[in-house]
């Protein structure tokens, strides 16, 4: 992806309003009553166990036109556009490789992070999901079928409210196959935000800065999992923890997020459906007017005849 370096980014050590804030002042405790109210349900109406996905999800393919395949998924207030360009050979590369390779960069939008102000210069985030979206993908491309060759795959995300990993390998796996990348099977993948004896399915950026902070209490269960699986083939395809949780949380945890991807393989599946039966569409409403032009110019070669053989 071009660096734009026109455009007036601000300084990077800027800092934000927001800190000085009542709200950015807040303990744990006040931070964690906060995020359910005494319906126990969540700021945005979901219960804990409610997926965005079930309510709140939106995706569509072919977003961009110079790239082979892409798509946008929107979960809410988090939004992923992803685009693949088509497979080239791979750059600095002296020795033939038997398997291709995924080359995949994730980007944050300036304005896409609550807390802060995202430089335009890839900062360590940024790269470390780069390295987890393909760890993610590799399992379920058939890269035999392109040796030598690579995949780009680019990842923008617009606005970040959690989640966004899981967002983007949704997204990833969308776009590979709008742009009929071969693949064993549809991937799928989702999060989760734990927080003591709570656990949050797909969290917000809220749920999440939270999970992520150490609790006064020692041996409390805290931190974000994102589990990424081909739901068909019953694989996971990446595992990815940050926090502290013992076996027994990690066990029930990773039974939820297999459900939890197998809800959002229909989604995928009825997005690709759609995108054929566009194309096909679109194909014979080329071949109708493909047939329409042959037959006015069949008409006009018949009156060009009738003029020269009058002649």
């Amino acid at each position: 992806m071009p660096l734009d370096y026109r455009r007036f980014n601000g300084p990077d050590d800027s800092v934000s309003y927001k800190r000085f804030t009542d709200n950015y002042l807040k303990s744990y405790d006040e931070l964690y009553e906060e995020l359910i109210d005494k319906n126990s349900r969540r700021k945005d109406g979901r219960k804990l166990d409610e997926a965005r996905s079930m309510c709140m999800f939106f995706a569509r393919t072919d977003l961009i036109s110079q790239a082979k395949g892409s798509a946008y998924i929107e979960l809410k207030k988090t939004k992923v556009v992803c685009s693949v360009f088509d497979p080239r050979e791979i750059p600095h590369q002296n020795e033939f490789s038997q398997l291709g390779q995924l080359y995949c960069e994730v980007k944050f939008a300036p304005f896409s992070c609550v807390r802060q102000r995202r430089p335009h210069a890839p900062d360590a985030e940024e790269r470390a999901l780069s390295v987890a979206l393909r760890q993610a993908l590799e399992p379920a491309v058939c890269r035999h079928l392109f040796p030598n060759y690579q995949v780009d795959v680019f990842v923008y995300i617009l606005e970040h409210d959690g989640a966004c990993l899981a967002a983007a390998i949704n997204a990833a796996g969308l776009a590979l196959a709008n742009a009929s990348v071969p693949m064993y099977d549809i991937i799928t993948a989702c999060s989760l935000a734990i927080i003591g004896e709570k656990v949050f399915v797909d969290p917000t950026e809220a749920e999440e800065h939270l999970a992520i902070m150490s609790p006064d209490t020692e041996g409390t269960n805290h931190g974000i999992i994102t589990m990424s699986m081909m739901s068909e083939l019953k694989q996971v395809s990446d595992f990815m923890q940050i926090g502290s949780m013992d076996v027994q949380c990690v066990t029930k945890v990773m039974e939820i997020l297999e459900k939890e991807c197998e809800t959002i393989v229909p989604n995928i599946q009825k997005v690709l459906v759609l995108n054929v039966v566009q194309c096909f569409n679109q194909r014979k409403q080329l071949e109708a007017e493909a047939k329409e032009r042959e037959a006015a110019l069949n008409a006009k070669m018949e009156e060009w005849k009738k003029i020269l053989n009058a002649g």
